[in-house]
């Protein structure tokens, strides 16, 4: 009898490997990935084109005001093999991974009505299950009755260093110090914010990656997985 589907949720710090996770957990569970990461990303970089987040600050009601105006969607890249962002029509999957969406995702993520506007539109894709979907609060506030709940981290130094090399692969010009300090600003934003805060869930389980390669740590995700979905069987 066919296994029943069930909703992954997997939380933690920012640049410790979540997104990665979460799109190959899908993609060999064959289950539908939702970023919630890029989500707010995008919401970020809009702000940042209309002069919303600029110079340090974010112009919280002059954003809000605006959340009608942003239409986000996620559409399968053939060539890559993964879902690409898109902003009001546009593919943006590269922008909002630069340092300058990066430096003011947090803040824009402490606004309620952006956290509220977002939760409504992931629950909605949730709805039949077979999803994995990364973020801060997903096992916490967006799906607190997943079955399976994972809280990712690893040092902050090596998640610097992961960044580091992600964008100077890519050919940006970027500092290690600068992004450690963006790293740590963001650890002490996402965790101290009065909405929707980064905490583990009581029922998560810890996955600690500082030290362990995608495979050993994908092998362990995929192992609970199948546990999970093991005691659901018909």
């Amino acid at each position: 009898m066919e296994k029943k589907k069930i909703i992954v949720a997997i939380d933690g710090h920012s640049s410790c490997g979540k997104s990665t996770i979460a799109k190959e957990l899908a993609k060999r569970l064959g289950y539908i990935y939702l970023d919630s990461g890029a989500m707010y990303r995008a919401i970020t970089l809009f702000a940042i084109r209309n002069h919303l987040a600029e110079n340090g600050k974010v112009d919280h009601q002059g954003l809000v005001a605006r959340l009608d105006e942003i239409k986000i969607e996620f559409r399968f890249n053939p060539v890559s093999g993964q879902n690409d962002t898109y902003l009001n029509g546009e593919n943006i999957e590269e922008e909002i991974r630069r340092i300058a969406v990066s430096s003011y995702v947090s803040p824009v993520a402490t606004i309620a009505e952006v956290r509220h506007t977002l939760v409504r539109q992931q629950q909605e894709m949730g709805r039949n299950k077979g999803i994995v979907m990364d973020g801060r609060d997903i096992g916490t506030a967006v799906f607190p009755q997943a079955e399976l709940k994972l809280f990712v981290t690893a040092l902050p130094e090596v998640r610097a260093q992961r960044r580091y090399d992600e964008l100077t692969g890519k050919g940006q010009q970027v500092s290690y110090q600068e992004i450690l300090e963006n790293v740590k600003e963001r650890d002490r934003i996402d965790s101290g914010r009065a909405i929707s805060p980064l905490r583990q869930a009581k029922d998560a389980l810890v996955l600690d990656n500082s030290f362990l390669t995608r495979d050993e740590q994908m092998e362990w995700a995929l192992g609970k997985v199948k546990e999970i979905i093991g005691e659901n069987e018909s």
